[in-house]
């Protein structure tokens, strides 16, 4: 439903009606819209009763009336922010318990007395959800006022921080389903809890002075330019700098610390009335929220915003706001360095372009006193397709990566809300052909290479054709957003070479964990990979970002080296779609800078962190190979590996940009190195300690091969042919790694642990024989067994280690766990490089040393068993082997709930009567890469019952979990095979009359 903008004051009611009003406890904003609200219902004659943990000065400024209550009390806690820009995710929901689930019961019981105490005629709620379920329970009809509700925020935060805070989201829906509808804000983020909706304009503060006297008052010409710093408290150990601002500008602070501000520079009085200063400054820099973002778009104030981390209402309000050409998005980087003139300049030449209603508190009054006076405001329309839309969306939500922004899909972002204002971007066209006709398309001569009729290299290519027409008009937007694409046209020089390369995920059939311990794996590279195009450009000839160029100017050293990149898919995540840097931040004069300073540069700005991923490889060559890079680099980044689901998206990334600036440099580097450079950038550049199978088969895999390599470090035995009788699939849980359980990062370390263990028991016994028989008469049995134990004493992978050697002698001096703190008491440290022990925290000793070890056994056999005849025992034992790994991973801590569900459903279908009358179809399955959630492998015989018994997988896990799982099918050649293409713009030729 739809109220219009154009209503009167709200009148006088003949009813003197009591208002109960909850706000959340999470930020200013909230109470700031509710003041609007309150305003007109108490100028109607009204008690209101705000229960707030806001100031009283964010009420009383506004509204000097006897009939305004206000209650100090916080009944939820919104979202604890680490910093000004940073959601700490585990912290807000062990906040969340501790303020309104451990004492709900409590709560209850007191807010239904003083609800009734008070005589309430109606409970409304901003956006409280404990309060919908207290007026239930008293009996008073409720309303929620909101952009956004907590059961979507908070669905984010328990994917990250573990399965045990899961009833908090599931608790607030249900509290929320108590309200009787929902008033609904614009920039509004997906709500099915809420069983009907009403659209209103934006809720905005009035002015009560004109920028001419504010300015007056606070004595700044008509001809300085002010932006207002306003992000409601500052990043910690930031500190304001002269410098940062133009010359001849003022920046007013609002939340200002302690701390002296440089001269041009204005500390805001802590209850200054903040629509007034907005109003009265050329332009705002803060971080997005509803009441910066509102009073933005109302005052026409261009908005340079930072982007902040885990706080999922931001890239809904980031879409109105720049859909109404309000907006400058800065990086974090530039915002701590005091680099802001571009984007305060950028942010002066803009005309905010928003003519919707601004009286919303007024309309959302009315609706209040209405409905507090009986009025039913039904539906005029059914809410099932809105409930089913924002479902789907928040479910997706449920399901996606930690750490990432929601997507937001195309027809959602571009619906028209009921009120008639977007929640996003304009509209896309869905008839346009993903293939331009051949008028619009700029072609290109394939110097070098061969597309290998890959259908997603020729997408790749079709996609650089667009960039020289995105100028021409913004259609077929569907692929990549219209920012992202007018970053990418503006970074090549069409009239040069451009290299692409392409690099594969991979499945992990099976050796999984145990690369890190020198095991066989075989490795299947999938048909999704990432395609990276690059550029080398002459310094004084590329074309620059105007903060690039900003920052190179303020440098006044004239054209110097400069890295732009920018990736595809921003939107799916928390980060800018571009990142760029001088290539001399990558020297300590003149050698290249260390891991550790590279780890802390690309740190900073966890927007921007992805860029680790492609700009580290330029460091590891730099470092490893010493390359010196005198050309600017251009990058364009666009990959299909669908991230956090175990298939290797980062290796596909790392080695797709590597190969491709390779190529670019003119560099002949071979697969196999190039995967142990790749390797390089994750561990040390990245920071995440992986083995090196997942590069080594996005480098070196083949297309319907399986990869056989020795992790030792990376030896390849070959490829082995899939028999055409099997089928690999991959099947997607849906569940993400979860910090409540073991990690990769303490299995692996266990696993070390274990090594270290193992090589002093060894080296005991082997002194201990030797003591015994003081080295003389010893038989050939004794003096072979004492040769094997000096071997053990100095074991460099565990896989080295046979199974029965293992149990007969090592097995039992192994401790199930061990602390970190006795361990390093005792052995001083565990010999890898890559991970670090914490003394405070207990590993899992002995199963992390044994899964490696009984591994790289299981690996050994499948690789026999694929090569041998066909038969039915072939295919069970292949299975067989699958279903051990899996659970070997579970005895790790490395299992979850949607893998092992899959699993059992892979069981259930080979086990059921059909499949064990006659052939079976499916044989087994594991769960794959670094455990904890993602993918699982299944194995099965080629034909198309075994097709049909996947989709009945599918089919029955959503049905069980309400996520429909991504199927993995094919294979594709690794990034060693494809090579690279070298191409141009081909010339266009005027056409003849």
């Amino acid at each position: 439903m739809r109220i219009d903008d154009g209503v009167d004051e709200v009148s006088a009611s003949r009813n003197h009606l009591v208002f109960a009003y909850y706000v959340t406890g999470h930020g200013f904003g909230h109470a700031t819209r509710v003041v609007e609200v309150v305003r007109h219902l108490i100028l109607a004659g009204h008690d209101v009763h705000v229960v707030t943990g806001a100031p009283d000065f964010v009420f009383t400024t506004e509204i000097d009336s006897p009939r305004l209550f206000l209650r100090k009390l916080v009944l939820d806690c919104g979202a604890v922010q680490a910093d000004a820009l940073t959601v700490d995710r585990l912290a807000s929901l062990e906040k969340y318990s501790e303020t309104a689930v451990a004492p709900r019961a409590s709560i209850l019981a007191t807010e239904v007395k003083w609800l009734n105490s008070i005589k309430a005629d109606l409970v409304v709620s901003d956006v409280v959800a404990v309060a919908c379920r207290a007026a239930a329970d008293a009996g008073i009809r409720s309303v929620c006022v909101t952009n956004f509700s907590w059961d979507f925020i908070y669905a984010e935060y328990v994917m990250a921080a573990g399965y045990h805070h899961r009833s908090i989201v599931w608790q607030i829906a249900e509290d929320y389903s108590h309200c009787e509808f929902l008033i609904r804000l614009p920039g509004y983020c997906p709500m099915p809890a809420f069983r009907d909706v009403i659209d209103v304009p934006l809720v905005v503060r009035r002015l009560h002075k004109s920028r001419k006297e504010v300015r007056s008052e606070m004595g700044i010409s008509e001809d300085v330019k002010v932006v207002i710093l306003n992000f409601g408290g500052q990043p910690a150990g930031w500190k304001l700098k002269e410098e940062y601002l133009p010359p001849g500008w003022l920046c007013l602070v609002c939340g200002a610390s302690e701390q002296e501000l440089p001269p041009n520079f204005i500390k805001l009085a802590k209850d200054v009335y903040t629509p007034d200063v907005m109003a009265a400054s050329d332009c705002m820099l803060g971080k997005i929220g509803y009441g910066t973002v509102s009073e933005a778009l109302a005052y026409k104030l261009p908005f340079v915003f930072v982007r902040r981390d885990y706080f999922n209402e931001e890239p809904f309000l980031r879409n109105m706001l720049e859909y109404y050409q309000g907006g400058v998005e800065m990086i974090r980087r530039d915002l701590l360095t005091g680099h802001w003139r571009p984007y305060l300049e950028r942010a002066t030449s803009l005309n905010p372009s928003y003519d919707g209603g601004v009286n919303g508190g007024q309309v959302a009054a009315r609706i209040l006193q209405d409905t507090a006076n009986g009025k039913n405001y039904a539906s005029d329309k059914l809410s099932g397709a809105r409930r089913l839309r924002d479902a789907i969306v928040l479910g997706y939500q449920l399901q996606r990566v930690p750490g990432r922004d929601i997507s937001i899909p195309e027809w959602y972002s571009s619906a028209e809300s009921e009120f008639g204002l977007r929640t996003g971007s304009r509209s896309v066209d869905n008839n346009n052909s993903s293939v331009l006709d051949s008028s619009d398309a700029v072609e290109f001569d394939i110097l070098h290479g061969d597309v290998m009729g890959l259908p997603d290299t020729m997408s790749f290519l079709r996609s650089l054709a667009e960039l020289n027409v995105v100028n021409d008009s913004e259609k077929n937007t569907e692929k990549h957003n219209v920012r992202e694409r007018k970053a990418a046209a503006g970074i090549f020089n069409w009239e040069e070479d451009v290299y692409v390369a392409r690099a594969p995920g991979r499945l992990d059939v099976i050796g999984g964990i145990a690369d890190y311990s020198g095991s066989l794996v075989l490795q299947m590279p999938i048909r999704e990979a990432c395609h990276v195009a690059v550029q080398k450009i002459e310094p004084g000839k590329q074309r620059l970002w105007k903060h690039a160029q900003a920052r190179q100017n303020a440098k006044g050293q004239g054209p110097t080296p400069v890295l732009q990149i920018v990736s595809y898919g921003s939107e799916l995540s928390n980060r800018g779609p571009t990142f760029d840097m001088d290539i001399s931040d990558f020297m300590d004069g003149d050698q290249p800078i260390s891991y550790e300073k590279a780890k802390s540069y690309f740190a900073r700005d966890p927007a921007q962190k992805w860029a680790a991923y492609v700009a580290g490889t330029i460091l590891v060559l730099m470092k490893e190979l010493d390359i010196r890079f005198k050309s600017s680099i251009s990058m364009l980044v666009s990959s299909a590996v669908p991230e956090g689901k175990g298939v290797s998206s980062s290796a596909s990334v790392e080695v797709a940009s590597m190969s491709a600036i390779a190529a670019a440099h003119g560099l002949n580097i071979s697969p196999r190195q190039l995967a142990l450079l790749c390797q390089k950038v994750e561990n040390s550049v990245v920071g995440a300690p992986c083995g090196v199978m997942d590069q080594m088969a996005s480098a070196c895999g083949e297309a319907n091969k399986l990869l056989a390599m020795v992790c030792q470090p990376a030896e390849v035995l070959g490829l082995v042919d899939i028999p055409n009788h099997v089928r690999f699939w991959g099947i997607d849980s849906g569940l993400r790694h979860s910090i409540g359980g073991a990690d990769y990062g303490s299995v692996r370390i266990g696993a070390f642990m274990g090594r270290k263990m193992i090589k002093s028991t060894a080296s005991a016994m082997s002194s201990e024989s030797y003591s015994n028989g003081n080295g003389n008469n010893l038989d050939e049995s004794e003096e072979y067994g004492i040769e094997l134990l000096h071997n053990e004493a100095s074991l460099d992978y565990l896989c080295n280690l046979t199974p029965h050697r293992f149990e007969a002698i090592y097995s039992k001096n192994l401790p199930d766990t061990m602390t970190g703190e006795a361990f390093l008491s005792k052995y001083d440290h565990h010999n890898d490089p890559v991970t670090v022990i914490d003394k405070k925290r207990a590993y899992g000793v002995k199963a992390a040393s044994r899964h490696p070890i009984y591994e790289n056994f299981r690996v050994k056999a499948f690789k026999a068993l694929l090569t041998s005849a066909s038969s039915e025992e072939q295919l069970t034992a292949l299975g067989e082997l699958m279903y051990q790994c899996h659970y070997s991973y579970s005895d790790c801590g490395l299992g979850s709930d949607g893998t092992d569900r899959l699993v059992q459903l892979v069981q259930e279908m080979q086990h059921n009567k059909s499949s064990v009358s006659g052939d079976g179809t499916l044989y087994g399955a594991k769960i794959t890469g670094g455990g904890s959630g993602g993918t699982i492998c299944v194995i099965g015989r080629n034909c198309l019952k075994s097709s049909e018994q996947i989709l009945q997988i599918q089919q029955r896990y959503r049905n069980a979990t309400g996520y429909m799982p991504f199927l993995f099918e094919g294979s594709s050649p690794g990034a060693g095979k494809f090579g690279h293409l070298r191409i141009r713009r081909r010339r266009q030729v005027p056409k003849q009359d």
